[in-house]
């Protein structure tokens, strides 16, 4: 038990832990362990031979054991990185994916950076996406919407760390909440996988109500393609993320609703990830 007090030997072993519920089992062993010491990782490179205090121990053992059991790294540490950005999480909103900067970037193409655009994100959670996007075009104004309040509390709260002031949040249930106004982009990455999918099992840390969307995983999908036309400027655009294989039926549901110049997007990885619709 001794040799697990020195930190390369705790990280030896939590990395061996973690290799089967995680893709980095040595950088989560790493990210864990400096959060337990209450240091920068660099320190755990340049003293490898330093003994862990028995309550440094403790905590570090106790949350090896929370990403055993499957806990996002993110919700651990409470922060994750998005865009450059270090953004606060919790189990109230989905932990950012890698996947969504492709939506953001596709979304600064079509935001002029001298303009005034009005842009809406729908279902923001931690407000990932509407944060990157209020950060990179200063003069566009950013509202984001979603119907849960501790996710807007989460997301509020990383607008004040991030000061930034063209982004407002409401709370309501996909455009309920501004059903009177008019946008000029709308951009969501909204709910997507089928209720029976086995691999919610895996994810099953993270809020359901943002993950699962009926029978096929395309109830969402269905009721923002209905619904987005109404809050949206004539030929302006929407963008939506969705599965790498949901990408026909999203683009069949979006025509026969009426939209326009409908195009697939590949993400990092080269799969069908964005779909991009006009109204």
């Amino acid at each position: 038990m001794n040799e697990y007090l020195h930190i390369a030997a705790a990280l030896s072993r939590a990395t061996e832990q973690l290799r089967p519920v995680s893709e980095s089992p040595r950088l989560d062993a790493e990210l864990l362990l400096a959060r337990a010491l209450d240091v920068p990782r660099s320190y755990l490179f340049a003293h490898p031979e330093d003994l862990l205090d028995p309550a440094a121990a403790v905590r570090f053992g106790a949350n090896v054991v929370r990403r055993q059991d499957g806990v996002p790294l993110a919700y651990i540490t409470g922060e994750k990185e998005f865009w450059s950005m270090t953004l606060m999480v919790s189990p109230a909103t989905l932990v950012p994916r890698a996947e969504s900067e492709v939506l953001v970037e596709h979304a600064l193409t079509l935001i002029p950076e001298d303009e005034k655009f009005q842009v809406l994100d729908l279902g923001t959670g931690s407000g990932a996406i509407a944060l990157a996007i209020a950060k990179e075009r200063f003069n566009c104004q950013v509202t984001a919407t979603d119907a849960y309040a501790d996710a807007l509390a989460v997301a509020q709260q990383n607008a004040r760390q991030l000061e930034l002031s063209n982004i407002t949040f409401l709370r309501g249930n996909w455009i309920e909440a501004v059903h009177d106004r008019t946008f000029d982009l709308i951009v969501t990455n909204p709910p997507y996988v089928p209720d029976k999918d086995p691999h919610l099992e895996r994810l099953k840390h993270e809020p359901l109500a943002a993950l699962a969307s009926g029978a096929d995983g395309l109830d969402a999908i269905r009721h923002i393609a209905r619904e987005a036309r109404k809050v949206l400027r004539e030929g302006h655009y929407l963008l939506l993320e969705h599965g790498d294989n949901q990408q026909h039926d999203v683009a069949d549901m979006l025509q026969r609703a009426g939209w326009h110049d409908i195009d697939c997007l590949e993400d990092l990885a080269g799969l069908p990830r964005v779909t991009l619709a006009r109204r």
